[in-house]
């Protein structure tokens, strides 16, 4: 894991990466700037248990990508997912917690996760692990209001407007942040890849 001090606070961003590009990179650039992080953790995953793997990157190769792309020295990233041996977000929450006491974390997610979260292991636990920042992604905007989650945790939403406080609060807390948005997506950068791939070159 990246080196912290006590009372900073840092961003928790996991994903597979599959491949990172610059919607991720907004993401990242959006909950630095709005939840005022000293970093960002930019997890990449050995893989997401809820996703096909046929397509999936070598790891070493995803985490180039993202090293290649992430927006500014404060972002940090790293694997450590690969080293716990698991990939479950559950349990990767609760060893950061364990390992860096005094650290005001927060898990930052796309909003067009949101409609899913409720399917992930512990869904419940991992909002009640730390604040979580939902960051708009295209066609999404409206999952905040109709999710699972955000219906379960009605109660513990934070105005946008006092988003920077996100990391000082206990959870469950969480809240929702508009911004610019790119449509670029991970699953339709690999189909225009594949269709490269078919075409043949003159």
């Amino acid at each position: 894991m990246p080196h912290v001090e006590k009372g900073m606070a840092v961003g928790l961003f996991g994903g597979s990466f599959n491949p990172p590009h610059e919607g991720h990179a907004l993401v990242a650039e959006t909950a630095l700037r709005r939840l005022g992080l000293d970093q960002l953790w930019w997890m990449v995953t050995p893989g997401n248990p809820l996703k096909d793997h046929k397509q999936l990157a070598p790891l070493a190769e995803r985490i180039r990508m993202s090293e290649a792309i992430a927006p500014g020295p404060r972002v940090k990233v790293t694997a450590f997912e690969k080293r716990l041996g698991q990939s479950y977000t559950a349990k990767t929450l609760e060893r950061v917690q364990a390992l860096n006491r005094g650290v005001n974390f927060v898990w930052i997610m796309g909003a067009d996760n949101l409609a899913t979260f409720h399917k992930w292991q512990n869904w419940r636990k991992i909002a009640c692990t730390f604040p979580i920042a939902v960051i708009d992604r295209p066609g999404s905007t409206l999952a905040y209001l109709s999710s699972r989650m955000a219906k379960t945790f009605d109660y513990a939403r934070v105005d946008e407007e006092d988003a920077m406080t996100l990391p000082g609060r206990r959870a469950p807390a969480w809240t929702f942040i508009h911004g610019p948005r790119s449509a670029l997506s991970s699953t339709a950068l690999r189909t225009r890849t594949d269709l490269d791939k078919t075409i043949p070159q003159k």
